[in-house]
Order: structure tokens, then C-alpha cells, then sequence
């Protein structure tokens, strides 16, 4: 027979105590974590839908000011000049017969290393310099939102953990940018659009379209 205790009842051995009490601290964190997992997916909802709708008035607001400019313009009888783009999208178009080491090497430095590549581009004095070295190579040109945005969600696919990892949810891009404040699709095209400041770390993320 077991042993029992002052009360006659059977004795728990301490080690199934410790396993009992064990148990229900995991069940009671793994709880705790489905909640908390549940609160954050709520509240980032609630932030990416605010954010939306800043980045659609603050779009919108850019676009009437464009039109305000163009009809101001117009009306003193010339022509309104945009103002110098920010952002390239530049893509690969010839391959690597005769080609020079260096424009090899500079080709490799912005991603493009393969027919059809194409990468985004902070325009600078360093990124026009390296484009005229490689001109023959590429084509390029200054994209507008609709633009950004088609490349980004068709065509986008996320660097993470150094894998290919398709953009299909906004997690993926909040793991990888989210210390940056960068936590959805929107928050992605709006830091790549405006050349943001974390526009190196949103654009390293994205891997090379095609």
C-alpha cells in the first residue's frame, strides 16, 4: 500500500508536485502570450488602418498641390517645372559581354546582377555617377505612387532571415523593419516612396524585382 498522509489521504512525491506546478506555469504564460499576441495584432490593426488613412491625405494633399502648381503656372504663361525627383527605379537590360570590370563591380554594388533585375534608388551625386558609368546597361526612370506601390505588392518579395521571402502578410515586414517603425505594406511603400529616413534599411529589405 501507498503511503498517506496525517489525514489519511494518499502522498504526492514532490517530483510530480514540481511537474503539476511546472505545467500549470507553462499553461498559464502560454495564455498570457495568446492574449498579448491577440492585444498587439488588435492594436497594430488600429495603427496601420490610422496610418492608411495619413498616408492617403498626405498623398492626396500632394496631388492637389501639384495641380494648384501646374494651374498657377499656366496662368502666368509658362510652365511648372516638378521639383527634382528623390526617388530611381532602375533595371537591368544587357548582359556582361565586353563589359569593363568596374561597371561589373558597380552592377554588383546596386543589386543588379542579372538581366531584368531592378532595384529602387535614393537619387544622389554618388547613385547619378555610378548610373552613367553603367547607362548602356540599364534603363531608368523617376516612378510615381501607383507605380511603387504595383512594383512593391506584385513584384515585392522580403529579405528575411537571408531567404526570398514572399510579401504576404504585414508580420513579415514588421519582423524585419518593425524596430524601425515600419510595420506594414503601407508603412514599406510610404519609407521607399518619400525616401524616408530608414529608406536604406526598407530598400535592403526588399529583395532585387523582377
Amino acid at each position: 500500500m501507498g503511503e498517506e498522509d496525517a489525514k489519511g489521504g494518499p502522498v504526492i512525491p514532490e517530483s510530480v508536485l514540481k511537474k503539476q506546478k511546472r505545467n500549470e506555469e507553462w499553461t498559464l504564460a502560454k495564455k498570457q502570450e495568446v492574449e498579448a499576441k491577440k492585444k498587439k495584432n488588435a492594436d497594430n490593426r488600429k495603427l496601420i488602418y490610422s496610418r492608411a488613412k495619413q498616408y492617403a491625405k498626405e498623398y492626396e494633399e500632394q496631388q492637389k498641390e501639384l495641380i494648384q502648381l501646374k494651374r498657377e503656372a499656366k496662368l502666368k504663361g509658362g510652365f511648372y517645372v516638378d521639383p527634382e525627383a528623390k526617388l530611381l527605379f532602375m533595371i537591368r537590360i544587357r548582359g556582361i559581354n565586353a563589359m569593363h570590370p568596374k561597371t561589373r563591380k558597380i552592377l554588383q554594388l546596386l543589386r543588379l546582377r542579372q538581366i531584368f533585375n531592378g532595384v529602387f534608388l535614393k537619387v544622389n551625386k554618388a547613385t547619378m555617377n555610378m548610373l552613367h558609368r553603367v547607362e548602356p546597361y540599364v534603363t531608368y526612370g523617376y516612378p510615381n505612387l501607383k507605380s511603387v506601390r504595383e512594383l512593391i505588392y506584385k513584384r515585392g518579395y522580403g529579405k528575411l532571415n537571408k531567404q526570398r521571402t514572399a510579401l504576404t502578410d504585414n508580420s513579415i515586414v514588421e519582423q524585419a523593419l518593425g524596430k524601425f517603425g515600419i510595420i506594414c505594406m503601407e508603412d514599406l511603400i510610404h519609407e521607399i516612396m518619400t525616401v524616408g529616413l530608414h529608406f536604406k534599411e526598407a530598400n535592403n529589405f526588399l529583395w532585387h524585382l523582377n
